[in-house]
């Protein structure tokens, strides 16, 4: 399970907690305007955006989990069990695999409007990776500084939903996430008023928010993180607005032990990461290592013909003041 969220101060930001109970060989991986990127249709993109994000890299081609785009464009998938369906090959449309939509859209788009323009005539084709990478179950949030959409691929096709709130997290579809948010309306980030008519006072700060789910689903999440990130303040500076970003994201990541999946396994947060989408700098923690690690698109040759990929830095580092 996963829950991705985006924010603005100055700049733009999106990022999201990855929470599951394995991983792979992520890297937070560079791919520079020139490096060829094929697709399963035949097409290839000798040229397009450059852009950066967290991404396994199988047989030279980055499966991106999220990443933004040069020109501000971001995208992330998450898990999206027992709802995703994608199709058979389409003789009528462009048949892209889901695995390929984050750089199909983002390697041609600016702008979400742009992307969705394109996905009209996308054609999500049920064909896996390869034996060993299976397709997983996704819908995607897809962002600008202007506009975020999620994007569900269903029985009934592509649906498509505006998100004025800028957070995704998993099942059950987009449109009861919004409509579950009703059940919170009253939340406030101030102290309750007292409605009883009689002497009463808040016994403690806080009590406007009696009732905010706190546990682990993912509708849960949905609201508790809808209702930090909207109550959330912070300053302008890169320090505070990627800071209090790592905070947001902290009020639904998971604990390793809390979440059993199987015998000894158990769903956590393996990375969280916030992306200033302006600047095109990458910043990540790990479950282990919760210093700030950067990386920094325009620091590398975006003009270049090779992918670059930076390995995670997963052993806690600490700051020995004496």
């Amino acid at each position: 399970m996963c829950t991705a969220i985006t924010y603005k101060t100055n700049d733009f930001y999106f990022g999201r907690n990855l929470d599951l109970y394995y991983h792979y060989d992520e890297a937070v991986t560079v791919t520079p305007r020139r490096f060829p990127l094929p697709f399963r249709n035949g097409e290839i993109f000798e040229t397009h955006y450059a852009m950066i994000g967290m991404a396994t890299v199988s047989n030279g081609y980055p499966l991106y989990y999220e990443a933004t785009n040069e020109k501000g464009l971001s995208m992330a998938g998450l898990n999206f069990p027992d709802n995703a369906v994608y199709y058979p090959e389409s003789d009528t449309k462009k048949n892209i695999a889901p695995f390929e939509l984050i750089p199909y859209l983002l390697g041609r788009c600016s702008t979400v409007d742009a992307a969705l323009a394109k996905t009209e005539n996308i054609n999500l084709w049920n064909i896996p990776f390869s034996k060993e990478l299976p397709l997983s179950p996704l819908h995607w949030i897809l962002a600008d500084k202007n506009r975020c959409v999620t994007l569900e691929p269903v029985k009934d096709g592509l649906k498509i939903y505006e998100n004025p709130v800028g957070v995704l997290t998993n099942n059950p579809p987009f449109d009861y996430h919004m409509h579950n948010l009703t059940n919170y309306i009253n939340l406030t980030a101030n102290q309750p008023e007292n409605r009883f008519g009689t002497d009463l006072e808040p016994y403690s700060l806080g009590m406007g928010a009696i009732g905010l789910p706190g546990d682990l689903s993912s509708a849960s999440r949905f609201v508790r993180a809808a209702f930090t990130k909207v109550n959330s303040v912070s300053g302008d500076s890169e320090e505070e607005s990627v800071g209090q970003f790592f905070h947001i994201l902290g009020s639904v990541e998971q604990v390793k032990g809390i979440n059993r999946v199987g015998e000894g396994k158990y769903e956590y947060t393996v990375y969280s990461c916030c992306c200033n989408v302006s600047k095109g700098i990458y910043y990540y923690t790990t479950y282990n290592n919760r210093r700030v690690s950067a990386v920094d698109m325009h620091k590398e040759n975006v003009n270049g013909e090779k992918i670059v990929a930076y390995r995670l830095e997963k052993h806690q580092q600490i700051f020995e003041k004496n």
